[in-house]
């Protein structure tokens, strides 16, 4: 048997933002509390949202307190913010940071029994479903507005860790491209990366099977096509990230990834590195550990890459083929090759510790061992 969840509702397009006034009244909801990050209100982000809350009269309070990986620290005061605003509902306006800590803050306003938070590590640890959230992606690539999935960082412990939970989806999403448009070069390149790392290792994953499949590949095909007009910023490059990474994260949520994420958690909560950036640099060294493990899977990526005369190629050059597409869609967008800006060698084993207990670990199409992945982060140095 095989589950598959999505969000209650969702709006594509340019222009989609509108209905979120329609959307709110129609399900009765009172007051918000905006999650979003100091950034996104400094370049004016938030007011294409919060013109049309005024509008309305529909009243909000802000809460922007959110570091790019979000902490225990940013949950719990976000929830303190969301009592003292008296709000029924929540509205994430931001990447995975903004979206991830309003599901933290759902979640627990209706389970406090988890106020600590660690505890949520892991899969479906709420009894209740959280408070609604209307979540309102500016980046293309976490998808966290369409998935089961939040990612927070234990500062303490210097770990992140997956909650795995469908009480915390979001019930309406609005994917709108010109929420997008602000994203400067860097960030939109990051977050692609991370949205084809999400379809690739979710099309390879030991759970995936033919429904996660179609949304796989035609996600792959998508952000193959457009990531490098997104990043040039053309409408046409908005339009098709914003909808590739969407039905990735259809994907992936239902079926889970690999390794390529459990060693990027584990930079991301030492060094702070950015998920998307760390998911590109690992992926193609990644996939060609993972290659022994996935059948005739990679001449399919490499097909919906664009590479000719797949069906020619042998087994080794096809997926040679799929393994030199994303490191050349990688470095087209400006990613680096390598860690050595990043990762210090006498910190590996700490690193693979936490990658191996990592959620993620799991689903990977190659069991990995420790001393594995020690040998995929040197060969990165």
């Amino acid at each position: 048997m095989n589950r598959f969840v999505l969000n209650e509702t969702s709006y594509h397009g340019h222009g989609a933002i509108k209905s979120i006034t329609k959307e709110i009244k129609m399900r009765g909801l009172k007051k918000a509390l905006i999650c979003t990050t100091p950034e996104l209100i400094k370049f004016k982000v938030v007011d294409n949202v919060t013109d049309l809350l005024k509008k309305a009269k529909l009243p909000y309070e802000i809460y922007s307190n959110i570091k790019p990986n979000p902490t225990i620290e940013n949950v719990q005061c976000g929830i303190k913010a969301m009592k003292k605003a008296k709000a029924d509902y929540l509205i994430a306006i931001g990447g995975g940071s903004a979206i991830d800590t309003a599901k933290g803050i759902g979640i627990i306003m209706a389970n406090p029994e988890h106020i600590g938070v660690r505890s949520l590590e892991g899969a479906e640890k709420s009894k209740k479903k959280a408070l609604p959230i209307i979540a309102i992606p500016t980046t293309a690539g976490t998808a966290a507005e369409v998935t089961i999935n939040y990612v927070i960082t234990d500062v303490k412990k210097k770990r992140k860790f997956v909650c795995a939970d469908p009480h915390d989806i979001p019930v309406v999403a609005i994917v709108d491209p010109i929420m997008m448009s602000t994203m400067p070069k860097g960030l939109t390149a990051s977050t692609g990366m991370d949205a084809l790392t999400h379809a690739i290792e979710g099309y390879i994953t030991k759970g995936a099977w033919e429904l996660s499949d179609m949304f796989h590949l035609e996600a792959i095909r998508l952000i193959s096509k457009h990531l490098r007009g997104a990043v040039n910023n053309t409408k046409e490059g908005r339009e098709g990230m914003a909808l590739g990474q969407y039905i990735a994260g259809m994907g992936f949520s239902n079926v889970g990834l690999g390794i390529v994420h459990s060693m990027a958690h584990s930079l991301g909560a030492l060094y702070d590195t950015p998920h998307g950036v760390a998911n590109a640099i690992l992926l193609p060294t990644i996939m060609k550990y993972n290659a022994p493990a996935t059948g005739e899977k990679y001449r399919e990526i490499a097909r919906a890459m664009g590479v000719k005369n797949v069906d020619k190629m042998t087994q080794k050059q096809y997926r040679e083929a799929a393994i030199k597409a994303v490191a050349k869609l990688s470095k087209d967008v400006g990613i680096p090759a390598d860690l050595k800006k990043i990762m210090k060698a006498e910190d590996i084993n700490f690193l693979t510790e936490n990658a191996m207990k990592d959620a993620c670990t799991p689903g990977n199409p190659r069991t990995p061992t420790k001393n594995d992945i020690i040998k995929l982060y040197k060969s990165l140095l």
